[in-house]
């Protein structure tokens, strides 16, 4: 008898999404097939997964064209595909899920890793927003369970559709260990405090631009390291190459979250730079930080609640009031010479070690 199957997608390549791929591997542990569906991209990077996986390759990369072929081709893989139930991530995947649960009387599982309409590519436009409302009104009382990332966000939707969701963090897993790493592997200088960002959305207005502005009233003695890709980073180079700070700035690009961890680890100071300028940065929770406990090194963040509860709770960084970038400068100055920067380094271990997938991942697991 063939086990059950659950079809999970996204609209993303794959390759970087660890909350996915720690998702599927759980449901997996509980004895379902699980296929994972996705994009490729001309700069994917390869996969090894213990589950199925598959990307497509489509015409459009970004905008309508993009949305429209993607939930087109993911409506007839799901509609002509083995599977009990179909596990959707993010509202520009809901609609071909909701659809071909319907015709083929399926389970839905519902995944919002964010508060959709509230980003900044579809707040400020009434249009888009306005067909993103409609999928999110016409399917989302269809899944069985509604899984987001944090309580805020959780709290946006109980208020607007009168569904208790249930929150699932994006959070490291516990039973995983990070090999040991060393400046000296990396090309990284031993002698210099290094302050990492890290992950996949590296985008404009987040924050990055005031931290290379704040790099200028920094010496010599610092290196901000940049570990992963967004549209803002060819900006961030060339500015970087304006002001003459490539002494200052090193830009390591996307890589495999193994070995993006090894330059976290390798790190002082983990950043967080997100602003509230709509209301999915404002109640965001990245996993970012989680990343930053796990891999033993203190945060410097902006004043957002879900960021601020967070850190102030387990005693384990700093938060500044906004991004003016010599308040940044003078912040990370004073951070190398705190009196509690030791403290504030040995707190992020046990942190880490409350705030873990396997406490996270229970009401799914439970669920499969």
């Amino acid at each position: 008898m063939a086990s059950k199957r659950v079809i999970v997608s996204v609209t993303n390549d794959l390759s970087t999404d660890n909350r996915v791929d720690k998702v599927c591997r759980s449901i997996q542990a509980t004895g379902w097939e699980v296929l994972l569906v996705g994009r490729q991209l001309s700069d994917s990077l390869p996969l090894q997964r213990s589950y199925a996986t598959k990307r497509m390759r489509l015409w459009f990369r970004r905008g309508a064209l993009f949305y429209a072929e993607y939930n087109l081709r993911l409506f007839f893989l799901l509609l002509f595909s083995r599977a009990d139930v179909f596990h959707a991530n993010d509202l520009d995947t809901l609609l071909a899920n909701g659809l071909a649960a319907r015709i083929r009387r399926k389970k839905l599982v519902y995944d919002s890793h964010e508060y959709f309409i509230g980003t900044p590519e579809i707040a400020h436009k009434p249009l888009v927003k306005a067909v993103w409302r409609w999928v999110e009104k016409r399917f989302f009382h269809q899944p069985e369970r509604v899984f987001t990332v944090n309580a805020s966000i959780a709290a946006l939707y109980e208020k607007e559709y009168g569904r208790k969701l249930l929150v699932m963090r994006n959070i490291p897993e516990k039973g995983i260990e990070l090999p040991p790493a060393k400046r000296s592997d990396l090309g990284l200088p031993d002698d210099r405090f290094l302050i990492i960002l890290q992950g996949s959305g590296i985008n404009m207005h987040r924050g990055s631009e005031e931290m290379l502005e704040a790099m200028r009233f920094l010496d010599d003695s610092y290196l901000w390291v940049i570990v992963g890709n967004g549209d803002v980073v060819p900006a961030l180079k060339q500015r970087t190459e304006e002001l003459g700070l490539n002494h200052r700035v090193l830009f390591v690009g996307k890589k495999p979250y193994a070995e993006m961890m090894r330059y976290t680890q390798v790190a002082d100071l983990g950043l967080t730079l997100d602003k509230a300028t709509n209301m999915n940065y404002l109640y965001s929770l990245p996993n970012k930080i989680f990343d930053y406990f796990k891999a033993g090194i203190p945060v410097l963040a902006s004043d957002l609640p879900e960021i601020r509860n967070i850190i102030e709770q387990y005693d384990t960084g700093w938060i500044f009031p906004n991004h003016d970038p010599k308040l940044i400068a003078d912040t990370i100055a004073q951070i190398r010479q705190s009196s509690d920067y030791a403290q504030k380094k040995t707190n992020t271990r046990r942190a880490a070690e409350e705030l873990c997938w396997e406490n996270e991942v229970v009401e799914l697991k439970a669920y499969y």
